[in-house]
């Protein structure tokens, strides 16, 4: 029973989705707050004394009508840091363990493995065919 649980986690697809979603999620806040504190303070520098951010006013006068490329921006450097410290901090080791585990596996395994049954009929066909063409 546990040798079932252990490769139900060790498959691919659930333990990428499991890293993506939770330590995603976990690490949302920290990327956040960095870029709300430190990344658009420079990005709204960008912008000038008159203007609250990087952006303009479609209507002037009109809070509501604010173009914010400074939030684009903001969010596409938030999924750049999440996006590399998940892959960096676990999908690499994990693909790295899965690499040393299946050469385990392959060293357990004898060097001289019977050819498959459909080598063998793809070998008498081929040398028949060779016998025929002579």
């Amino acid at each position: 029973m546990l040798k079932g649980f252990k490769d139900f986690l060790m498959r691919g697809n659930v333990v990428d989705l499991a890293v993506a979603v939770v330590i995603g999620t976990a690490f949302t806040a920290i990327v956040t707050a960095f870029t709300t504190n430190i990344i658009n303070p420079l990005i709204a520098a960008l912008g000038g004394a008159e203007v609250k951010g990087l952006g303009f006013y479609v209507v002037s006068g009109n809070e509501n009508t604010f173009v914010d490329f400074g939030a684009i921006i903001t969010a596409a450097l938030n999924f750049l840091i999440i996006a590399a410290v998940v892959y960096f901090i676990l999908v690499a080791p994990m693909n790295k363990l899965k690499e040393i585990q299946a050469a385990r596996m392959g060293a357990n395994e004898d060097d001289e493995t019977p050819a498959s049954i459909e080598a063998e009929l793809l070998e008498e066909i081929r040398d028949l065919l060779k016998s025929r063409n002579v």
